[in-house]
């Protein structure tokens, strides 16, 4: 969208800093900026070559890491969902034969989830593929700025 002087309206979170706003204010942006733009560019390859979303990728990648299978809740919890959002894509996946949903053997009102073999080699598939994509967005920073940014995002995450 153009304003009246023909200049294109910004279209990140952080075009809205103004030149006396906090440094944190500032550094907040540019990660929620940054972050915005990855998980985008993620999106779009992932519906492009695989005709799925994020959110049933990280639900995938979840279960990848716990064999065992997880709960529902677990599920929930560590993708900070609600509930009602992890039953929706776990029908979804049920529905493909990408995951199975059994009934826990200590508790009749829990479900476990597990990939089911074809959930396996499709989330390996993916995985490959979204490993590469980050290695194409990221991986043309040099090793030590790369090491300083994670050593810095711990610090921040210490903080948090």
């Amino acid at each position: 969208m153009e304003d009246n002087a023909g200049a294109t309206e910004p279209l990140d979170q952080e075009s809205r800093l103004r030149h006396d706003d906090h440094a944190a204010v500032r550094l907040w942006l540019r990660l929620l900026t940054c972050s915005s733009l990855i998980e985008g560019r993620l999106r779009n390859a992932l519906r492009e070559r695989f005709n799925t979303t994020l959110p049933r990728f990280v639900f995938m990648a979840q279960l990848h890491g716990a064999p065992q299978g997880l709960s529902m809740g677990e599920l929930s919890r560590r993708m900070m969902v609600s509930g009602g959002n992890v039953s929706g894509l776990a029908g979804q996946l049920v529905a493909e034969g990408l995951v199975e949903r059994n009934v826990a053997r200590d508790n009749r009102r829990t479900f476990i989830v597990t990939l089911t073999s074809e959930g396996t080699r499709r989330f390996a598939e993916m995985s490959r593929a979204h490993d590469q994509w980050i290695a194409d967005m990221l991986g043309n920073l040099p090793a030590d700025d790369i090491e300083q940014l994670m050593r810095l995002l711990g610090d921040i995450k210490k903080n948090l």
